[in-house]
């Protein structure tokens, strides 16, 4: 049995696709499975999987989108540790070695993540925020709080424990985008996470990338909120009081966004009361409260 599945999602890149696979051979820790999960490109991926040794290759019949794929892959995995990388993507020769040999150390970690970089189609660095957000990182330890913020895990640049994936299940198949970050939240539930700060992740940023539909992504986001809510109402006995509050009524603002987005300017407003009732001094919240009332346009230059 492997210490490491590897699940190499695949959709219609060749041309950076033997990257991708030359980053996983040049690890310096190899013991490991390769699981190539293709869904059904159309570029010459198919047939070029096929001919490299030492991968178990799976050929989705029909398109089941990342979160199917990934559970497929999740079914086939045997290893202690799952890692993910996009067929985009690099790794840097130390990045198992490193996730390893944190989690070995600590017990209590469930997920690590690894620093990385933005690059683009040939590699080449990419500085600021080309998808318009930072590449995550933070410090090691509890961080629940700070995934009612943000997604603070970048899919490629994560190792996790299988044994945790069997307590909580796969990635959630009716998410658009977001089933990662509601994966990554249940992991920080039960467990501590991980971060090597080391740059050992490329994250690559090109025309080909993931499209963004903007009402998928609102509902989406209306979606992860509604069932993050009841889960931050034990907060106050894993936190201090200052500091759950906050992410409560963050997390209920937020809400009250993605519902007006939604074209649901009532509901929206509840959200934003409630977010009001907890933080009355957020300003914020009044701010898009108000704002509710100017229509959806109204809205949307309000920010």
């Amino acid at each position: 049995m492997p210490r490491v599945s590897i699940l190499l999602t695949c959709y219609n890149h060749l041309a950076y696709l033997p990257a991708a696979l030359d980053g996983i051979r040049n690890q310096t820790f190899q013991d490991y499975e390769i699981i190539a999960l293709d869904d059904g490109s159309t570029d010459g991926s198919r047939e070029w999987l096929a001919q490299q040794p030492r991968i178990h290759v799976v050929l989705n019949e029909k398109n089941l989108g990342t979160y199917g794929t990934l559970n497929r892959g999740l079914e086939l995995a045997t290893g202690e540790f799952i890692a993910i990388l996009n067929d985009d993507d690099v790794w840097m020769p130390e990045k198992l070695a490193q996730q390893v040999a944190l989690l070995d150390a600590n017990p209590t970690i469930g997920i690590v993540q690894t620093g990385g970089e933005f690059v683009d189609g040939s590699g080449k660095k990419i500085e600021g925020e080309p998808l318009g957000f930072k590449y995550p990182q933070f410090e090691s330890g509890d961080i629940l709080l700070y995934l009612v913020y943000e997604n603070k895990f970048i899919a490629s640049a994560t190792m996790f424990r299988a044994s945790i994936m069997n307590q909580i299940g796969g990635f959630n198949e009716d998410y658009f985008g977001s089933a990662d970050w509601e994966m990554w939240f249940r992991i920080v539930e039960l467990s501590q996470a991980g971060c090597v700060a080391e740059k050992l992740t490329q994250y690559r940023v090109h025309d080909a990338n993931a499209s963004h539909n903007s009402e998928k992504i609102w509902r989406d986001d209306q979606r992860l909120r509604e069932w993050m809510l009841p889960r931050l109402d034990n907060l106050d006995s894993r936190f201090d009081a200052k500091s759950a509050n906050l992410a409560k009524a963050h997390c209920w603002a937020a809400l009250g966004t993605a519902r007006m987005l939604n074209g649901d300017a009532r509901s929206a407003r509840e959200a934003y009361r409630a977010s009001i009732h907890i933080l009355p001094k957020r300003l914020k919240s009044y701010l898009r409260y108000g704002a509710t009332f100017l229509g959806a346009k109204g809205f949307r230059k309000l920010g």
